[in-house]
């Protein structure tokens, strides 16, 4: 059976992810606890159109309800991850549209990446090749991020007339590469290589092509595996508390830890460490 994802359908209810989705330009996979979502339209390398942007934000705040689903893999099809807002589909009607259209799309863009980090389960791009604009703003709302020797990433908002203030840029990239590494990136647009992004910690490993999806996959299935109600707390932690002082992130995780001290998971770790075994974690 196939659904086909639409702004207006009600995921709440009706999210199965052993089901087949399909939206416009992405498709959706699920084995072994772990979904993934492909982009695919690769004869463009994956561009995103209005009406993907929309369906991506849809299907990740879908996510949110879908407990049987544990971690998230974002890819791209072709040998390449994503080149960001399609020019002629997107680029050109923006050009025409009014101040209270373009700023109900731009909230929509970044409304994707405030969904993708709202979900519980922690998201990992498998990032090939071109990733740029959106795409590259979409790897940066990842939790953990893997390329490959041809990943090229670019932050290229300044290369069509526009302030590298996108999608949360400015917020999020100096936090994970520092503040001058972000300048330089989005201020000039240039790609970021490889290499640059391992070593700034943008990625957090670096695969051969064909091998990078399958390496993801298992590093996510191994996420699957582990107590994932404490995984959701860990990202919602490191989200919440960048607005924190230390003495209010110290209590903040107080608090959570003792919430965490409180589950199923926890006692199975207990029991299983004095049974001399691995424990079997349930995600409650």
């Amino acid at each position: 059976m196939k659904h086909y994802i639409g702004a207006s359908n009600p995921m709440r209810e009706q999210f199965n992810p052993q089901a087949s989705y399909v939206a416009e330009h992405f498709s959706w996979s699920f084995a072994d606890g772990v979904g993934t979502i492909t982009l695919n339209r690769p004869d463009r390398k994956n561009p995103l159109t209005f009406q993907s942007y929309s369906e991506l934000r849809d299907f990740f705040y879908a996510l949110r309800f879908a407990t049987d689903v544990k971690a998230i893999v974002v890819t791209g099809a072709g040998g390449n991850f994503c080149s960001g807002g399609d020019v002629h589909e997107i680029i050109g009607p923006l050009t025409t549209m009014t101040m209270p259209e373009l700023l109900e799309f731009t909230r929509m863009t970044g409304d994707l990446v405030k969904a993708m980090r709202a979900c519980p389960q922690p998201v990992l791009g498998a990032i090939d090749g071109i990733c740029a604009g959106a795409g590259a703003m979409m790897a940066l709302a990842c939790d953990m991020r893997y390329g490959t020797e041809a990943t090229k990433t670019a932050f290229l908002f300044t290369r069509v007339g526009l302030a590298g203030a996108d999608m949360g840029a400015c917020a999020l990239l100096p936090r994970m590469i520092g503040q001058g590494r972000a300048s330089e990136l989005l201020f000039t647009g240039r790609a970021m290589t490889a290499h640059e992004g391992l070593a700034w910690g943008f990625f957090n490993d670096l695969y051969e092509s064909a091998d990078l999806l399958a390496n993801v996959q298992a590093t996510a299935r191994a996420l699957a595996d582990g107590p994932t109600f404490a995984h959701g707390m860990t990202k919602t932690m490191l989200s919440q508390e960048w607005s924190m002082t230390i003495e209010q992130a110290i209590e903040a995780e107080a608090q959570a830890q003792a919430i965490c001290m409180q589950t199923e998971d926890f006692r199975r770790a207990y029991e299983a460490f004095a049974a001399k075994q691995k424990p079997v974690f349930q995600g409650d």
